[in-house]
């Protein structure tokens, strides 16, 4: 193995928006003694072999048998203090995902964890565990929904310490994504190709999204940038199209989005997405309508959207504005993928707001946006 053949593996799903979008995502080559995992924060479809943090996996494994604190906020920084002390010398300059330790108990040499809006279909759903039970049986693991880092990672190894034969090659994570995990990189691109074949055929071509064509303005949404922008303190963009039309119809159109199916989409898109109802008289009404709930807001929106016009994706540069869009796009198309398996279910408030306290994410959020 070379890392330049984890590299090319990272860029074959980090480059198709179908599997990993923005910094999501993390992939993972080991041995016995290393383990060369993405670092936090970097985009799958840019890897190159310096992107990958070289893990000492005794000094990993040792990281179990250390009491934690209960308190939370305690427990992640011990955590990640114990992540960087576990690197490799000569790499101290690099920060591992926050999944390191999930990739290092998985008993394959080759891991690659993304995040497809058709996965999300079933995992971000009601009914996703059964079906999940159906399609797969004992070939996949469900995890039910947790905190990521540490938690996620003690909850798997859990699980799999319990079970009992062969271990799996696929894991699902409720409201997270799938882990793929093989001996091959031939293996982990046939796991792939079943899981999405399998999730496809059930959910059946009824919950395509329509989409349509997008289209950058509609009616005085280019009048809204300015203030929006100034707002967000940096950037804003517009975005509509067959399905968003559909869901800014009214409130209720709208709550197939209106939370959060992921961590992914809390880091880019946000927590609570602004649904701004107006009469769409004229710019200054709706942005008065807009400054009213925005004050109100728990946390501050990366999504506004307006009744009758479309979705506005804002953030502190162009790249965060249109990632924000980017992401929203996705939990749309996950929203419509839950039709197949009894409707969207969101993440926990308790984990939501887990994930907008979390300074891992922050990080990641800084590196990604930049």
């Amino acid at each position: 193995m070379s890392v330049e053949e984890l590299a090319a593996i990272s860029r074959y799903y980090g480059a198709n928006p179908d599997f990993v979008i923005a910094g999501g995502g993390n992939t993972s080559f080991k041995d016995e003694k290393t383990l060369f995992i993405k670092g936090s924060g970097m985009a799958l479809k840019d890897s190159g072999p310096q992107d990958f943090v070289r893990m000492d996996r005794r000094a990993l494994a040792r990281i179990w048998t250390k009491t934690c604190s209960s308190q939370q906020d305690a427990r992640e920084r011990e955590v990640l203090e114990a992540l960087m002390a576990a690197r490799a010398a000569g790499e101290e300059k690099k920060r591992p995902s926050v999944e390191t330790l999930l990739h290092d108990i998985l008993p394959f040499q080759w891991v690659v964890h993304t995040h497809p809006a058709r996965v999300n279909g079933l995992t971000c759903s009601r009914d996703g565990e059964q079906a999940a039970r159906d399609l797969f049986g004992d070939a996949a693991l469900w995890i039910p929904s947790t905190n990521p880092g540490y938690i996620l990672s003690r909850t798997v190894k859990d699980a799999l310490d319990a079970r009992s034969g062969n271990p799996p090659g696929v894991i699902f994570l409720q409201n997270h994504g799938v882990f793929a995990a093989s001996d091959s990189v031939d293996g982990i691109k046939a796991q792939y190709e079943r899981i999405i074949e399998k999730i496809t055929r059930a959910g059946a071509q009824a919950a395509e999204p329509a989409l349509g064509d997008s289209v950058s303005e509609w009616g005085f949404s280019a009048a809204l940038i300015p203030a929006l922008s100034a707002k967000a303190g940096g950037a804003a963009c517009f975005v509509r199209n067959q399905e968003i039309a559909a869901l800014v119809r009214d409130r209720a159109s709208f709550y197939p989005v209106s939370s959060a199916f992921t961590p992914d989409h809390i880091v880019y898109a946000g927590s609570d997405p602004l649904f701004v109802e107006t009469g769409l008289d004229t710019p200054e009404t709706v942005i008065a309508a807009i400054e009213s709930r925005w004050n109100k807001a728990p946390v501050p929106p990366k999504i506004v959207a307006v009744q009758g016009m479309g979705v506005f994706g804002v953030g502190v540069s162009e790249k965060a504005c249109g990632l924000a869009r980017e992401l929203f796009i996705d939990a749309l198309k996950v929203a419509a993928y839950t039709k197949a398996f009894g409707g969207p279910r969101f993440m926990p408030q308790d984990q939501i707001d887990f994930i907008n306290n979390w300074e891992v994410e922050r990080y990641r959020t800084g590196v990604s946006t930049r």
